[in-house]
């Protein structure tokens, strides 16, 4: 069976890093990996910051090109089609679509807590990631509103332990990966939180 996973998060949540190190796990061989749609389109074309709408509806529409492009295949992406809806909630409008839907095209969901939460020292800027700590840890919050009715929904909190975090979260994959392979997947994980 088909395993459809997204790894989403505020900026500075580790997704970028933890997606290109689960690449590298042999179990995960045949899965397709997608990147980050909106740092792509904003290196492309800076002026989407200031027209969200076509962002976000962009982005929606290459996200589900990309995921049909591998249909019936096993997948990790960074990000899914519900993160538009927490940054602009008429997208679902705009595209024709309905969050319940979109739920369904996600076998497990995983969310990883931004290092805002554990403030300036370990929240890193850049020039695609100019939020500030507030506007990360608000969007972080948006995130977790959208995604938590998700039926297999995690979140991993921020810890100083980078390790850690991401064993918890290739603990998860593990679980959602090995359900599929011998049968129904443990639902004790589902709607937990992680820290340590």
């Amino acid at each position: 069976m088909t395993s459809r996973i997204v790894i989403t998060g505020a900026p500075g949540s580790g997704k970028t890093e933890f997606l290109n190190r689960l690449r590298t796990y042999p179990e995960l061989n045949g899965f397709a990996f997608f990147d980050e749609l909106a740092r792509q389109l904003l290196a492309e074309h800076p002026t989407f910051r200031s027209q969200r709408r076509e962002f976000h509806k962009e982005i929606y529409r290459r996200q589900i090109a990309r995921e049909d492009a591998v249909r019936g295949k096993s997948f990790v992406t960074d990000r899914g089609t519900v993160d538009a809806f927490a940054f602009h909630p008429e997208t679902a409008q705009d595209v024709g679509t309905t969050i319940a839907s979109e739920y369904q095209r996600y076998d497990l969901v995983i969310q990883l807590g931004s290092a805002a939460a554990l403030g300036s020292p370990y929240y890193v800027q850049d020039e695609i990631r100019n939020e500030s700590i507030e506007d990360a840890l608000i969007i972080e919050s948006a995130l977790r509103a959208v995604w938590t009715p998700h039926h297999n929904y995690i979140f991993v909190a921020a810890q100083l332990d980078c390790e850690a975090k991401f064993a918890l979260c290739l603990a998860a994959v593990r679980r959602q990966i090995g359900g599929n392979a011998g049968g129904p997947a443990n639902t004790k994980l589902r709607k937990m939180v992680f820290t340590l």
